[in-house]
């Protein structure tokens, strides 16, 4: 089973290298353990101290495009890297590295798919009252919203299985936290939280300016996916609320035209009637946002279906074969710290197990006769043009290369 720790960084140039020495090198259950840096766009050397710290993959965004961003990209490069279990950390070493432990035991034996880091924020010293405050009533609306209970839904410490990875597709350019904890309880993923330490804060958080641009695009983000992910449910709700105000409005003027109070209350038949259009419009708008919703499902599903396509293929072998494959196989050779660099702005991120391929497809190609050997009449066939399989290269680039 193989394990990658993902670590979106900006800027991180002093505190990477601690976070990477952090990370354990071995886990039960775990046969390999690979860290992947993102680097969204840092102005320092964020890359290069990672090299030096011996993260195995880097991938350089060009631009600085935010968390959400950054957070995706690891997620797609971990897949086509083949990870079974995929952790996200923050590169400030907010996180205990050896919690890692915590968060890979319940996906490893089955009994999640995504693993939520709790930082006990009810007893944290690192946060004031007030922010304590606030963290559990959002917990508890994302709670309503997802149906899932969850402790803490802005830690960034949490694991992912591979088949929750394929399912999660984050489109909120402000934070990931709060969207896949939503879409996990939609798609009725296993979600557990978990008690993880946390270490002394380096630096102040850069993810927002203020606490009221905070909450604003929380309640913002919250709404937004909520309405995306149960539409008939949102608009069917605001609907029904104009037209039952619409409705005791319009029975309020009824009940005085009915006591001879027939020349006033204009005003109540004139709103009664703006509610009534206003709460019929909202109705038509959640059947079609109900439309719009199993549309966008059905992309979902493809979508995850492409994803499986070009993640490398995981053969399950006997015992027997493996041992027979092991020995017959060379020694392996020695790796790299680091082994690419990939510019996502201008470069596809190259399928691996495609270049894996190669070797073993020349290996099985047919070897050329010598000149002395008797020739074979060869018959041809019939049929359409010779195909040729088209090998798409890895176009990442090197960090040794030009050294």
């Amino acid at each position: 089973m193989k394990l990658i720790v993902q670590i979106p960084a900006y800027n991180e140039e002093a505190t990477i290298a601690q976070t990477l020495r952090d990370i354990p090198r071995k886990l039960d259950g775990i046969n390999s353990i690979e860290t992947l840096v993102i680097d969204d766009g840092s102005s320092d050397d964020t890359a290069a101290a990672a090299r030096k710290a011996g993260a195995t993959h880097i991938v350089q965004l060009k631009t600085h495009r935010g968390l959400s961003s950054a957070f995706t990209a690891g997620i797609d490069a971990a897949l086509r890297l083949g990870a079974d279990i995929i952790v996200n950390t923050d590169a400030d070493n907010q996180y205990a590295g050896a919690d890692i432990a915590k968060l890979v035991a319940p996906i490893a034996k089955g009994t999640a798919e995504v693993v939520i880091g709790d930082r006990e924020v009810a007893t944290s010293e690192h946060m004031s009252s007030f922010k304590r405050l606030l963290q559990r009533l959002g917990s508890w609306t994302v709670g309503l919203a997802s149906g899932v209970s969850v402790a803490d839904v802005t830690s960034g410490f949490r694991a992912f299985s591979r088949e929750a990875a394929l399912q999660i597709n984050v489109f909120n350019p402000f934070t990931y936290t709060l969207e896949t904890i939503i879409q996990s309880g939609n798609r009725n993923l296993g979600v557990q939280s978990v008690t993880v330490r946390t270490n002394a804060p380096t630096r102040p958080s850069r993810l927002y300016r203020g606490l009221g641009t905070y909450l604003r695009k929380s309640v913002a983000t919250i709404f937004r996916i909520y309405t995306v992910y149960k539409p008939l449910k949102t608009f069917f709700a605001a609907g029904m609320i104009l037209m039952l105000g619409g409705i005791a409005i319009g029975l309020r003027f009824l009940w005085y035209f009915a006591h001879g109070d027939r020349g006033g209350h204009v005003q109540s038949l004139i709103l009664a009637a703006v509610f009534l259009i206003a709460g019929f419009q909202t109705l038509l708008i959640a059947l079609i946002a109900d439309l719009i919703s199993v549309n966008r499902r059905l992309s979902e599903e493809v979508l995850i279906r492409v994803k499986r396509l070009e993640s490398p293929v995981r053969q399950q072998q006997q015992p027997q074969r493996k041992r027979e494959e092991r020995r017959a196989s060379p020694p392996p050779q020695k790796k790299e710290d680091t082994q690419w660099v990939w510019l996502v702005d201008e470069q596809k991120l190259a399928d691996r197990i495609t270049t894996e391929a190669a070797p073993a497809a020349a290996a099985a190609a047919p070897q050329p006769e010598p000149d002395n050997a008797p020739r074979r009449r060869r018959r041809r066939r019939g049929g359409g043009a010779r195909q040729h399989t088209e090998l798409p290269g890895n176009r990442g680039k090197h960090l040794n290369e030009g050294e």
